[in-house]
């Protein structure tokens, strides 16, 4: 019996969006998964739901596949691609095996010579890196910088060092109650003429995506509002 296929299938990062950001060959390959990987099982579960396509939600079956899952438990993982099986990933928003734990998956289907379909959706990353104005040839993400305010500061300063040494852009986040913290330091620690694009709430309602150097920053009246963002630091 030839093998199944692992299916990268994007979710959407933003509230009622699948319409807008979800392409029918996604929804096409959804109907060919036998079962699915995902993050977060609620999230998931809803999100299939809003795509209306004649799924009975409750006989789909689903397995957990998240930061705790261990590259041994992969091994079992992969066991029903290797009988045959399609499985879908799902992250708990925007695309599996990026800043995600799918990313163990994908690489245990390689090692059975499984078939990864990677499929098109949002990337708050990329999108917020196409409309920053940065460097696009030469960029690095970083997830989440340290929670302690000391190592969170030198974090920047060593980014931004690297920024102007490398041309490089970076890109970094954090959980939405602590953006206002994370901007505050940014602007308290980064040098005047740095650049941040500050990338809030993409492909949703209330999108805003605005770079602009530190020092313009400081002269600005801004709201994070526990908003889910991607910050983008360049020093050229």
């Amino acid at each position: 019996m030839p093998n199944g296929e692992i299916f990268l299938i994007p979710n959407i990062i933003a509230a009622d969006t699948q319409n807008l950001v979800i392409p029918e060959h996604v929804k096409s390959a959804i109907l060919k998964c036998d079962l699915f990987y995902v993050e977060e099982l609620r999230t998931v579960r809803r999100y299939l739901s809003s795509l209306k396509l004649g799924l009975v939600i409750e006989e789909l079956q689903f397995e957990i596949l998240d930061k705790k899952t261990t590259f041994e438990a992969c091994f079992d993982l992969i066991q029903p691609a290797l009988s045959g099986k399609n499985i879908g990933v799902i992250s708990e928003s925007g695309c599996p095996g990026v800043a995600d734990p799918g990313a163990r998956l994908v690489h245990m289907a390689h090692q059975f010579g499984v078939k990864v379909n990677p499929l098109v959706g949002p990337s708050s990353i990329l999108l917020a890196l196409m409309a920053s104005g940065f460097n696009g040839q030469s960029f690095m993400f970083h997830g989440y910088l340290p929670i302690d305010r000391k190592a969170r500061q030198q974090a920047i300063r060593d980014l931004e060092k690297e920024s102007n040494l490398r041309d490089v852009t970076q890109i970094f986040m954090d959980t939405p109650y602590r953006n206002e913290s994370l901007l505050n330091d940014i602007l308290k620690t980064a040098r005047q003429d740095t650049f941040l694009c500050v990338a809030k709430d993409i492909t949703g309602a209330s999108e805003q995506i605005i770079t602009k150097s530190i020092g313009k920053w400081k002269l600005s009246d801004v709201e994070m509002k526990k908003t889910p963002a991607i910050f983008l630091l360049y020093s050229k």
